[in-house]
């Protein structure tokens, strides 16, 4: 049963900095594009980092390009997402999800397996 599991969420001040966690199992990582999603409340749930995990390729939503790192561990079968310079407006529950696609990012209608989520919170 394929499984993504999240950690790393909490509470931060503004200019701070979190590192969040996906861990994967139960499916052939290798095949798929990973991607960060975020939902705030009253908001849609939008995209903002993917990864190849074949070739590495990423991709960033302009609102976090400069800010965010997503990288990957293949031998861990784990996803990260680095975040500096946190900003109130980056407060959502944070998604890992998988697609087996190759050269774009995954979308949400299309989504082939979804972590449960972790809480960000950037507030003083």
């Amino acid at each position: 049963q394929a499984q993504l599991e999240e950690s790393g969420g909490g509470l931060v001040q503004p200019g701070g900095s979190l590192r969040l966690s996906c861990s994967t199992a139960g499916f052939s990582l290798y095949y798929y594009m990973i991607g960060w999603f975020r939902q705030a409340p009253g908001k849609e749930r939008e995209g903002v980092s993917c990864i190849s995990i074949a070739d590495g390729t990423t991709d960033y939503a302009d609102s976090v390009k400069g800010r965010f790192t997503i990288s990957r561990d293949i031998a861990k079968s784990a996803v990260y997402l680095q975040m500096n310079n946190l900003k109130p407006e980056d407060t959502a529950i944070y998604y890992c999800a998988a697609e087996r696609v190759a050269g774009r990012c995954p979308r949400p209608d299309t989504i082939d397996y979804w972590g449960q989520g972790t809480q960000v919170t950037v507030s003083s």
